[in-house]
């Protein structure tokens, strides 16, 4: 019995959550698509929306691997270290997308929202993987911290863009 077997009800939980939200995040983005586009709309859904299918899809792609039957942490570690630096570099490629569009001005709490706390919970994610190795209790709470923190920096980035398009981005009647 490896460490992560008393992990399994917390990524059932949070795994599952992220599959059902990336489900909500497609029926949002179906509806709000029949809203008139406006020119550079896709470079801000690039910079917006994208990321968020991509924080619940890397919550899910944690749990499927957290919950697999490893024999020992290591490998597992390697993994999920894997996709902390992917993540890293990733949040790089949205924070210039963010930059670049000009449909809408970023203010510091979608900086917030869209780069610095994503980019934490992929650091905590990379950073954990080394930790595993001598601190493996501290490396699994720090884990469990960087899934949540994706889960709801990805409920609060969905509800912006709703909330965006329902009241500011509406058309003109």
């Amino acid at each position: 019995m490896t460490p992560l077997a008393e992990w399994q009800n917390f990524y059932v939980i949070v795994g599952s959550s992220a599959g059902a939200l990336i489900g909500l995040q497609f029926v949002v983005l179906t509806l709000i698509s029949a809203l008139p586009l406006g020119r550079g709309t896709a470079q801000a859904g690039a910079a917006f929306s994208t990321p968020n299918v991509v924080h619940f899809g890397a919550v899910l792609l944690l749990a499927g691997i957290l919950s697999a039957p490893w024999q020992a942490i290591l490998p597992a570690a390697v993994v999920w270290g894997l996709l902390g630096l992917s993540g890293i570099v990733y949040e790089i490629i949205v924070a210039r997308r963010m930059q670049v569009q000009r449909v809408y001005k970023p203010v510091f709490e979608d900086w917030l929202f869209h780069v610095l706390l994503p980019l934490a919970a992929y650091a905590m994610l990379a950073v954990t993987a080394f930790m595993a190795g001598s601190h493996l209790r501290a490396a699994l709470f720090s884990l469990g911290a960087a899934a949540l923190l994706l889960l709801f920096v990805g409920i609060h980035n969905a509800w912006d863009a709703v909330t965006y398009h329902v009241f500011e981005n509406k058309p003109k009647t």
